[in-house]
């Protein structure tokens, strides 16, 4: 089985910064693309941001220049830098990661962490 396991939400004020993690666990034989999605009370879920194995980013037009993603192969892991948070940041953040899990077959299967809240406030 595989896991996501995302830490780092919380509570902070307007202009403030968060640093979420999410570590993939498990049988893994790789992973491409990872990243985070959020979804607001009453809202979609909507990209924040990917980033694939080679470095490669995308971002949500809503968190360009806020918000960077960065990803250490080794640990499984991705990160996402958050700063300059704003009211409208306020969701429950996903990990996702389209994950390999034997060499003996090329599918990918979509992983989802639990989510973790994010809620910015004076």
């Amino acid at each position: 089985q595989v896991q996501l396991v995302e830490s780092g939400g919380g509570l902070v004020q307007p202009g403030g910064s968060l640093r979420l993690s999410c570590a993939a666990s498990g049988i893994i034989f790789s992973i491409s693309s990872m990243g985070w999605y959020r979804q607001a009370p009453e809202g979609q879920r909507e990209l924040v941001a990917t980033i694939n194995s080679g470095g490669r980013t995308n971002y949500g037009d809503s968190v360009k220049g806020r918000f960077t993603i960065s990803r250490d192969n080794a640990k499984k892991t991705v990160y996402l830098q958050m700063n300059s948070l704003k009211l409208e940041d306020t969701a429950v953040y996903y990990c996702n990661g389209q994950i390999r899990p034997t060499g003996y077959s090329v599918r990918e299967y979509d992983y989802w962490g639990q989510g973790t809240q994010v809620s910015v406030s004076s």
